[in-house]
């Protein structure tokens, strides 16, 4: 048996690290075999060496987001160990730096996967940034907040947000209420994730005066849009002609993420997602960049990475059957 110490600052770094019921260290002893005790300011793990050796890069990595600021949850420790059993443990050293905004509350925004974190450095650098990757992954509400970032350091004047109405298909006049009642339950996820940037009293006001707008994708026909930041959500759910549409609304001075799920495709069989299409169409062209999230970068509940691993597991196993 062999052991190793780290030391800590503080007692709330350790009471971080530990998690609520000491739930973080309890995945780190069961994920590399090792007893991980706090005493006296330290940190000691105890168990073979090797296994001392990866359950402590694990723990100053930790150590090292919760210093800057990082919430540890589950899904962050999670994420650590699979990084570091991968070998892929140094590319964590990308989520340092800055937040990307500020949340209404007061909360700094920050990436927390290197898929995130690469995203969101993708948006910097280009004029149209493809977000594609499963449920969970934070490509829209990432995409909102760079938006919000754009808007508040004045690079643009706007912020239009847009999602095809599938299923109701586009003929949202069988749904009860006036337009924006028929429209609200599609564009919902896209309210949410500005009330958590601007609060529900700045949100009104910039729809009111018309900085902020929540369309559904059909209204964006005819338009030229500048000086926007224009976020089209959902887009596997767009034909052909839909995403085609919505590309050639970029005017001046504006900038384009498109999100969505290729597995999602709630489309008839019949028709092609205008984003598969857009993938291999726009594939290498200059300022536009096609980011692929992995269920890595999935950051709700940990079952939620399991269950979409499950269904890759399934649909291969179908592939080969049917092969």
């Amino acid at each position: 048996m062999a052991e190793k110490i780290i030391p800590i600052e503080n007692q709330e770094q350790i009471s971080e690290l530990f998690g609520r019921l000491d739930g973080n260290i309890s995945r780190i002893q069961k994920e590399y075999s090792v007893a991980v005790v706090s005493r006296d300011g330290v940190i000691k793990i105890i168990g073979d060496e090797r296994n001392i050796s990866e359950a402590e890069k694990a723990v100053r990595i930790l150590i090292k987001m919760s210093s800057g600021g990082q919430a540890l949850s589950e899904q962050t420790v999670r994420y650590v160990t699979s990084m570091a059993s991968d070998g892929a443990i140094e590319q964590l050293e990308e989520l340092k730096g800055d937040g990307i905004c500020l949340t209404a509350s007061g909360k700094i925004l920050r990436a927390r996967t290197v898929g995130q974190k690469r995203y969101v450095d993708a948006i910097k650098e280009n004029t149209i940034v493809l977000g594609i990757g499963p449920a969970g992954t934070g490509k829209t509400y990432l995409a909102v907040a760079m938006a919000v970032k754009a808007f508040r350091e004045r690079k643009v004047k706007k912020i239009i947000l847009t999602r095809p109405a599938v299923e109701a298909g586009e003929k949202l006049g069988f749904l009860p209420g006036d337009l924006q009642d028929k429209v609200d339950p599609y564009l919902r996820p896209l309210y949410d994730a500005l009330f958590d940037m601007f609060g529900a009293e700045n949100f009104a006001r910039y729809m009111e005066k018309g900085i902020i707008e929540v369309a559904p994708l059909a209204y964006m026909r005819g338009r030229t849009l500048d000086e926007a930041f224009i976020i089209l959500d959902e887009a596997q759910n767009t034909t052909s002609e839909q995403i085609k549409m919505f590309l050639t609304r970029l005017g001046n001075e504006s900038r384009m993420v498109i999100t969505g799920d290729i597995t999602q495709i709630d489309l008839p069989d019949t028709r092609k997602s205008g984003l598969v299409e857009a993938v291999k169409v726009l594939n290498g062209i200059e300022g536009i960049e096609i980011h692929r999230f992995t269920d890595k970068d999935v950051v709700r509940h940990r079952l939620v990475q399991d269950i979409i691993k499950a269904y890759e597991k399934y649909n291969e196993g179908r592939m080969r059957n049917h092969g």
